[in-house]
């Protein structure tokens, strides 16, 4: 199911107390928000394979996953690593509010809930959540396909071109890490080898038919950051299968054919392909008809004149 976007400020509240649920509910509701609710973590969690939320706002103390955890794993969905999340608690312990910030949460306020601040602080991160968006958006209509990542090599952020160049290619994302397990290995081979990044900025390439995908790795002007670079590229045809496929020739057909335009008599392609020049022979009348042709030059010249075509239209694309 694809999860619905709305262009309403939608905000997904996640609280275990039906009271504070309610109140919340009706001050966002009169504020001009649309509102989705959830009683624990893993139903919050759950909802984001529905809706996708422009904010959450999450009590930290729940029995089961408490409102931390709940965080750390909306943060590893792949619809939900870009929501901003606003923990809403009792606790005022300073270790608290640094797990909370540590779990991904972008704020923090404390209970009893003053609605008129938490409205003001909402309004806020949104405003920030869709300059961020923006920017995204653009960074995405210049077609660069960039995946930043931190010090321990997890994916923090990516453009739309890379995460479906990635999928494409590699398969799904690992939970932790953000990237496709192959790539999450050669992102920490390179991460943790002496010397670090070698200055010719290593490459990993990838082939999906007649698509190659290559990630350079290099070092961020910020410190402890990592970009993932992708880029794809056509690769060049191979004439003789081109010429196969244009003119249906069986594997052995074309293995005559090759030996033809280089001047190899049929006694010559007997021995070298291991076949009788009877069989030889019957091939090249295959050959002959497919081509349309009624000579060994005819086909010479017809098969030479087609793999230039393809190299000629290869080196037109910039192959």
């Amino acid at each position: 199911m694809v999860p619905v976007r709305t262009d309403s400020k939608l905000v997904m509240l996640v609280d275990d107390v039906p009271d504070n649920l309610k109140m919340l509910s009706d001050a966002l509701d009169q504020a001009g928000y649309m509102v989705v609710v959830a009683m624990d973590g893993a139903s919050a969690i759950e909802r984001l394979d529905y809706v996708v939320p422009d904010i959450v706002l999450m009590d930290a103390v729940m029995p089961g996953m408490d409102g931390f955890e709940t965080c750390r794993r909306l943060k590893q969905h792949r619809l939900g690593s870009h929501v901003p999340v606003v923990f809403m608690t009792g606790l005022t312990d300073p270790s608290d509010v640094v797990r909370g910030f540590q779990a991904g949460g972008v704020d923090y306020v404390t209970k009893p809930i003053e609605t008129d601040v938490v409205l003001a602080r909402l309004e806020a991160h949104l405003r920030t959540a869709r300059m961020m968006s923006v920017a995204m958006d653009a960074i995405d209509a210049v077609a660069n396909a960039v995946v930043v990542l931190d010090d321990a090599g997890r994916a923090v952020w990516r453009t739309g071109k890379a995460r479906y160049w990635l999928g494409h290619y590699f398969g799904e994302d690992d939970p932790v890490s953000g990237l496709p397990q192959t790539v999450q290995a050669w992102v920490a081979e390179r991460l943790l080898r002496p010397g670090g990044l070698a200055s010719e900025a290593p490459v990993f390439e990838a082939t999906h038919g007649r698509h190659q995908l290559s990630l350079r790795l290099t070092a961020s002007r910020k410190a402890a950051e990592y970009v993932l670079l992708l880029e794809e590229r056509l690769l060049p045809a191979d004439p003789a299968v081109t010429l196969a496929a244009t003119y249906a020739l069986t594997t052995r057909e074309l293995d005559v054919l090759q030996w033809v335009i280089k001047g190899k008599t049929n006694r010559d392609i007997s021995d070298i392909l291991g076949m009788s020049p009877r069989t030889v022979n019957k091939h090249l009348e295959h050959i002959f008809v497919k081509l349309g042709v009624e000579t060994r030059a005819a086909a010479t010249s017809l098969a030479l004149t087609q793999m230039h075509a393809v190299r000629g239209d290869a080196a037109a694309a910039g192959q």
